[in-house]
């Protein structure tokens, strides 16, 4: 059974320029589950510390934030940096670990989901093993489009499948943040209870990239493993990441000094 819970009505906790929902891993679940219930077309987000520097840099992020339902602090430095405001973020909570465990409630309770992007053999391994281990989940699509822009008729067929298949949830990977803004755009006319932009989390589901070991994930070191493990990929991605920080933080110390004075 799920608690009265409205993260919509709370006020958001802003770090880095991004509105973060103060939500536990059960609640951010449990709001999942209203969302489903309501039946009416809706979006969440999982932030971490590469999208918190997109919205920096692009205004047009912001209008996105706005609509989502929720927003998530999928990174440790988020929780640390809201260690300085007079509210907190009360933990992480990462699409890696969220997407399972609804993919979990999914089979309990019967909801219906829909994978959307991802490489066609990543995607049908992430089917495969996910039907798997949760016979009863109902999957009633995988879909992996080109990776180019759709024809006008090319989208109207996706989008076509989608309703037809009338999934409760909607697990997007289009890369970040092109996946947030094209669920974005199109939320109303896909008419799914709930949607988001997964990440990385289908080539963890498929067994193609490993998680890293639980203590580094408990730390908020998970990204050291990750460079380790592909170097080339995302080292100049991470190196961006930590000179935002940087920035962020420290503009963090000057406000906090001057509202000190």
């Amino acid at each position: 059974m799920t608690t009265s819970l409205a993260p919509t009505a709370v006020e958001p906790i802003w770090v880095w320029g991004v509105p973060f929902a103060p939500l536990t891993f059960e609640q951010a679940i449990e709001r999942v589950e209203q969302l489903i219930a309501g039946r009416t077309p809706r979006f969440f987000i999982t932030a971490n510390l590469h999208y918190c520097m997109l919205t920096d840099r692009d205004p047009g992020l912001r209008p996105l934030n706005d609509a989502a339902d929720f927003i998530v602090a999928d990174g440790m430095p988020i929780v640390w940096a809201s260690r300085w405001r007079t509210r907190r973020l009360p933990v992480r909570v990462t699409g890696s670990d969220l997407i399972p465990a609804l993919c979990t409630r999914a089979a309990e309770r019967g909801y219906r989901v829909f994978f959307l992007g991802g490489a066609p053999e990543v995607a049908r391994e992430a089917e495969r093993r996910l039907r798997e281990q949760l016979p009863t989940l109902q999957i009633v699509g995988v879909e992996s489009p080109p990776f180019r822009a759709l024809t006008p008729e090319e989208h109207a067929a996706l989008v076509g499948k989608i309703r037809a298949a009338n999934p409760d949830l909607l697990f997007v990977s289009f890369g970040q943040p092109k996946g947030e803004l094209w669920i974005y755009q199109h939320a109303q006319e896909l008419g799914v209870p709930v949607s988001v932009q997964v990440g990385a989390t289908i080539d963890f589901l498929a067994g193609k990239v490993p998680r890293a070991p639980r203590l580094l994930q408990r730390t908020g070191l998970e990204w050291v493993y990750r460079l380790y493990r592909e170097p080339k990929r995302l080292l100049s991605r991470y190196t961006s990441n930590a000179w935002f920080a940087i920035k962020m933080l420290c503009k963090d110390l000057f406000t906090r000094r001057a509202h000190r004075r």
